[in-house]
């Protein structure tokens, strides 16, 4: 009995843990990274162009998590799961407006 009670514990802790993404996290990360002056300097136009302009990559929430991703393993931000997922909010509430699915 001890044993099951310790594997639904393991199992379902870190369930509970799990909050929703916070926009306001994620744009403490996106300053502290300096996210948007590097994208700034790239296209040479106000904050958020990168993220606003026609022929952008990112269309979906799936797509922008995974280009949120991607920038941090490409420029070694040292972000975990969950920043990326704070960082993907934040832009999304901020610039792209997607459905959550």
């Amino acid at each position: 009995m001890k044993k099951a009670a310790i594997v639904l514990v393991a199992t379902v802790l870190p369930a509970l843990a799990y909050a929703a993404p916070s926009a306001e996290e994620g744009r403490k990360l996106v300053e502290s990274a300096k996210c948007e002056t590097c994208h700034q300097n790239k296209v040479y136009g106000p904050v958020g162009t990168v993220y606003l302009r026609k022929d952008r990559k990112v269309t979906t929430w799936p797509k922008l998590k995974a280009q949120v991703a991607l920038c941090n393993s490409e420029l070694n931000l040292g972000f975990f799961p969950e920043d990326e997922e704070h960082v993907a909010a934040f832009l999304n509430g901020a610039y792209y407006k997607l459905p959550l699915k």
